[in-house]
């Protein structure tokens, strides 16, 4: 699973403590996203040009953790194209070098005039917001 907001371990998230324990942290990564901010939480887009940073986990209960999760993002698997976002396997590629397949949402919505967070890194974007 890849994580590139507040699903983050930094925020702390109830949506998130729900299935921490079966979660386990793999290693900081990015994928081909660019990111935009949209107030309370950000939103990635799939793009070949940018990278969005976020953290990879394994899961040890996927069906588990991804029911639980498709709830808190609002992704609905028998109506993505009215979700809020929707699940997709991406390529994420680790600090390393190594890539991987990993779960992540991207946002399904009109963004409006959410600003692009530049350096794909949302805690980083927070630290200087």
């Amino acid at each position: 699973m890849f994580f590139y907001g507040t699903l983050m371990t930094a925020f702390e998230r109830p949506g998130r403590s729900r299935v921490d324990a079966k979660l386990t942290p793999q290693g900081r990564a990015s994928i081909a996203a660019t990111l935009f901010d949209l107030g309370i939480y950000p939103a990635a887009i799939p793009a070949a040009d940018s990278r969005v940073w976020g953290e990879v986990h394994r899961m040890t209960d996927a069906d588990g953790v991804l029911a639980a999760l498709d709830e808190v993002e609002g992704y609905r698997p028998t109506q993505p194209d009215a979700s809020l976002y929707t699940r997709v396997e991406t390529p994420v590629t680790f600090e390393d070098g190594h890539v991987a397949t990993a779960w992540a949402y991207f946002y399904n919505a009109p963004l409006g005039g959410a600003q692009r967070i530049e350096s794909g890194d949302y805690l980083e974007h927070l630290k200087v917001k």
